[in-house]
């Protein structure tokens, strides 16, 4: 009988863990439950090479439990900040951070955190998919945001991919403000300084000092006028540093969305896809292990504080009984040979 990927159960310190491998132990994920957090994607180089890491996940329990750098974190029911930890919905006034003066930041959403239970599994010769679920999402729960969602996130594995849907359904009686991304880490085995960076965008979202998107179009910034966060063909990062957010991006001729990362001494290539929404990216400088190591490429349905936006009210809604998922994943090339 031919073989089929595993499943094994694992642990990191006293987190539960989930570890998937290929038949012929060409690739590996580790997955915890926490967050439904990736903490490792690796593949093999050639027939009989060494499986590498690609990504740079969370090492210990203890950076799992901190959240330093947010590292692979699944981001919802909001992506990156929210404005001063308060945002307006449906006429009710909402406070994420309640009592906390001085520095109200606030991001990356609350299910990165939440304990999520693997509730099936399906295993071929070909890959293995893995659907985590959680109910975590509740009224009173969690400050300033008084929705009930079910979430649950399926991974598929397979030799060079690794698919992602994370899928929210809202089981309470108002429409729920939600948005979901991704904020991986990913590494070529060299410095970022020496990678090409290539973003279908054809716009770059203007910040203030804060982070928070600009009011309005002042946000729209066209990449012509902005030649140095220009990344529309393949570019060297060199010392580039950005923490910013992309928008209109062009679909591949597949219909996916693609932001590729390239060695350019190998040929060695990660391709991150999406099915919509915003790319942003982050060179890691502000880390507080291995800045510039590895970089951020983080797929996004709303930009930066969509909360606080009217123009994406119609994008977060989600109505009562309603179900929305957002698709994206990375995809490995090998070096040439």
């Amino acid at each position: 009988m031919t073989a089929e990927y595993r499943i094994a159960e694992d642990r990191l310190g006293g987190e539960p863990t989930l570890v998937v491998s290929a038949p012929d132990d060409s690739a590996r994920v580790v997955l915890a439950l926490r967050g439904a957090t990736l903490l490792s994607w690796q593949v093999r180089h050639g027939a009989a090479g060494r499986l590498k890491e690609l990504t740079d996940g969370y090492r210990e329990e203890e950076e799992l439990l901190s959240q330093d750098g947010v590292r692979a974190g699944l981001m919802a029911p909001f992506t990156n900040r929210v404005a001063d930890g308060r945002y307006r919905y449906d006429g009710h006034d909402h406070d994420l951070l309640p009592g906390r003066l001085g520095d109200r930041t606030i991001y990356h959403g609350l299910v990165r955190e939440t304990p999520f239970d693997l509730v099936h599994t399906t295993t071929t010769t070909d890959s293995a998919r893995l659907l985590l679920h959680t109910t975590s999402i509740r009224p009173d729960r969690y400050p300033g945001y008084p929705f009930a969602l079910d979430v649950e996130v399926e991974f598929t594995v397979t030799a060079t991919e690794l698919t992602i849907q994370i899928r929210a359904t809202n089981v309470g009686d108002t429409t729920a403000p939600f948005a979901a991304g991704w904020h991986p880490y990913f590494t070529l085995s060299r410095p970022i300084d020496d990678l090409l960076l290539h973003i279908p965008a054809h716009t770059l979202i203007r910040t203030d000092a804060s982070l928070i998107p600009l009011t309005g179009d002042a946000a729209l910034l066209a990449l012509d006028d902005c030649p140095g966060m220009d990344f529309r063909a393949p570019k060297r990062l060199g010392d580039a540093v950005i923490d910013a957010c992309y928008a209109d991006l062009t679909p591949g001729p597949g219909g996916r969305i693609e932001t590729a990362l390239t060695d350019p001494a190998t040929g060695e290539e990660l391709r991150v896809w999406q099915d919509r929404g915003y790319m942003h990216v982050f060179t890691g400088d502000t880390l507080a292990r291995d800045r510039r190591a590895s970089i951020a490429l983080e797929p996004v349905e709303t930009m930066t504080n969509a909360f606080n936006r009217p123009e994406h009210a119609a994008a977060l809604a989600l109505e009562p009984g309603r179900r929305r998922e957002f698709g994206f994943g990375v995809a490995h090339a090998a070096p040439a040979t």
